[in-house]
């Protein structure tokens, strides 16, 4: 038996100043919304897509944004890399439940800006995301995420490189993950991916992860 996921309950973590991990923040009701609502946003128009890289490859994990599209690297109102129509709107509850992670992680005093931007990748069989930095905003407002469905390494680095220091966290479904601050332009990325750990009451195949930024455009 996995002790630490069996018996016990886990415990929130500052994996860096300024890096929080909560873990089981989404209660399964909520991680199911999410879920029906992640099906809805990502249909056509500007929806699902696989993103190219400026260097031709392309990411394993498949994405569709809201409020603003990101692309490599900047943000547009319409889906400049897919097929060209208007990005949806932010939805209120993403919003809310970006506010709503910064003041779980750092307190509540700490929220300033509405949050405009989700991106939402699916990472499906074998699908992975490099070590990267989120620095295409004009705001250096906390990362939220939020994973749902299965279970992931996910890596957090330092602000200087891609290789080490690092630290590998287990993100399960439902979990949260905020960096700002000193560490809000730190390295991160998804080496591997746990096929088949996801609720099974969730329905979802793979894992999603709900990213909230404030783009400060």
């Amino acid at each position: 038996m996995n002790v630490e996921g069996g018996l016990f309950p886990r415990e929130r973590r500052e994996i860096a100043p300024g890096a929080l991990h909560v873990p089981d923040w989404l209660d399964p009701a909520e991680q199911r919304r999410l879920v029906t609502a992640c099906r809805a946003w990502a249909r056509p128009p500007a929806g699902l897509r696989t993103v190219r890289t400026p260097g031709g490859g392309e990411m394993t994990a498949r994405q569709f944004c809201l409020g603003w599209h990101w692309y490599p690297y900047g943000y547009a109102r319409t889906a400049v890399d897919g097929d060209g129509q208007p990005v949806k709107p932010m939805p209120p509850e993403l919003a809310e439940l970006g506010r709503r992670a910064v003041a779980a992680a750092y307190g509540p005093a700490t929220v300033t800006e509405p949050y405009d931007i989700a991106l939402i990748n699916h990472y499906g069989g074998g699908a992975r995301m490099g070590m990267h930095q989120d620095r295409d905003e004009q705001s250096s407002a906390p990362v939220v995420s939020l994973s749902l469905g299965d279970t992931c390494a996910f890596r957090f680095g330092n602000t200087e490189t891609r290789t080490k220091p690092y630290t590998d966290v287990e993100l399960r479904s439902g979990d949260l993950f905020v960096f700002g601050g000193p560490a809000r332009f730190a390295y991160h990325g998804v080496p591997r991916t746990e096929e088949g750990t996801a609720p099974p009451d969730l329905g979802l195949s793979g894992r999603l992860n709900i990213t909230l930024r404030v783009s400060g455009l």
